[in-house]
């Protein structure tokens, strides 16, 4: 393949992950905060919008299709289009009837356009990058993802809370607020056609080209899949849990045994000082691993994903009044969680190696999906039967599997480490 080369990377690569990043954390954490703000429960929180990872679960299946057929900008183009008016379908049903039932259908149909979006824009990342580039922009690329994470988690949530005040509506609020963000996506549309460079894609002739089956036993038949499938599902255990019930906990009432946060403060907290914080951790585990290799870090940031978390428990037990005190649990958490993250990117990327890369990613990232997913159903009822401080204790206890498997894994301790 070629790759025009006036598109240089440094321009591309961050808005297309800052594309990539914005549905996703729309329909998987925004809608979180706009459910629970619209009167819905935990319980149902956690079960319903858990359930809209399943697109990323699934999506190695028709991975092929982008791997074997069409043009990976193209493709990716086409999705964000979808999601523009995904965005835009939530906004307008906000304040029907069955606003619940509606709004989860369009995000569903949002996250398999965001799923599909994820494979074409990882696509062109593998394809368009040589090996040591790829390790080099992994800090960009997952710095520009937590930018698309600030604007929804931060900016998106800050602004429903001050139209939440301004209406005395929460239903108004969100229904703006969404319709904001389809324009959003359609201008970042916009801005991905003209900076991502155009690659010429090898093809495989067709009386050679694989099948599906192929494609898929080429992932399954890699050395120590099984070891690296387990880390892939249990590196984050914890934190998948975790994140479905910290916007609960901010929200809820004291009495309820939350922190009695409003909207504004924690789209402020959470997801803009929290982020930033992700995206510095992010950047230095890039950095680190393209300095010294994964080997090195692996462990250290293994601990540095999971350990933070023990700060959940004190905020539950003590219930501070300050939000000084809050703000630091969640920083030291949300730091750490972008230190270790950058490690668990980099392995996504070893495990994709070989000549199926782009549906081979797409399967690395479908187990990273079920990762978060099946605990992320259960943990509104785990936080109902437990409580808050009970089930950040649970939280703590489920990071174990991750340490374990983080130190059994197998990949080359240089992988990732940048070539002079």
């Amino acid at each position: 393949m070629t790759q025009n080369s006036s598109k240089n990377p440094w321009i591309w690569v961050p808005t297309l992950y800052l594309t990539e990043s914005l549905p996703y954390v729309v329909i998987i954490t925004v809608s979180v905060i706009m459910y629970k703000n619209l009167g819905i429960s935990n319980a149902d929180i956690g079960l319903y919008t858990s359930f809209l990872y399943l697109p990323w679960v699934i999506k190695p299946i028709w991975s092929p299709i982008l791997e074997l057929f069409g043009n990976k900008k193209q493709w990716f183009l086409s999705m964000q289009l979808i999601l523009s008016l995904v965005f835009l379908g939530v906004g307008l049903t906000t304040g029907t009837d069955q606003f619940f039932t509606i709004t989860l259908a369009f995000f569903w149909m949002g996250a398999f356009a965001s799923a599909t979006n994820d494979i074409a824009s990882d696509g062109l990342y593998l394809i368009a990058l040589k090996p040591d580039q790829q390790s080099f922009f992994v800090g960009m690329r997952s710095t520009f993802y937590r930018v698309g994470m600030i604007t929804g988690q931060g900016l998106i949530v800050v602004i429903a809370g001050n139209l939440e005040q301004k209406f005395g509506d929460p239903t108004q609020a969100w229904s703006w607020t969404m319709t904001g963000v389809g324009a959003l996506m359609l201008t970042l549309t916009g801005v991905n056609y003209l900076s991502t460079p155009k690659v010429i894609e090898a093809r495989v002739a067709k009386e050679d080209q694989p099948s599906f089956g192929k494609v898929f036993s080429t992932f399954f038949t890699k050395k120590n899949i099984g070891l690296s499938v387990g880390f892939v599902l249990l590196y984050r255990l914890g934190e998948s849990q975790l994140v479905k019930m910290a916007s609960p906990f901010f929200l809820d009432s004291r009495e309820a045994g939350g922190l009695g946060l409003s909207t504004t403060e924690v789209g402020f907290i959470y997801g803009t000082l929290g982020v930033i914080a992700l995206l510095a951790g992010g950047i230095l585990g890039g950095i680190l691993i393209s300095r010294d290799g994964l080997g090195k870090w692996m462990m250290p940031m293994a601990f540095a994903i999971n350990a933070p978390n023990v700060g959940y428990i004190f905020l539950a037990w003590l219930q501070p009044e300050s939000i000084a005190f809050d703000t630091t649990v969640v920083v030291i958490e949300q730091l750490g969680y972008g230190f270790g993250f950058a490690a668990f990117m980099v392995f996504l990327i070893f495990l994709a190696e070989g000549i199926f890369k782009t549906a081979h990613y797409a399967l690395a990232t479908g187990f990273m999906a079920m990762g978060m997913m099946l605990p992320g159903m259960l943990s509104g009822y785990m936080q109902q039967w437990l409580g808050y401080p009970g089930f950040f204790v649970w939280v703590v206890i489920a990071t174990i599997p991750g340490f374990v498997m983080a130190y059994a894994v197998k990949y080359p301790s240089e992988f990732g480490k940048k070539v002079s």
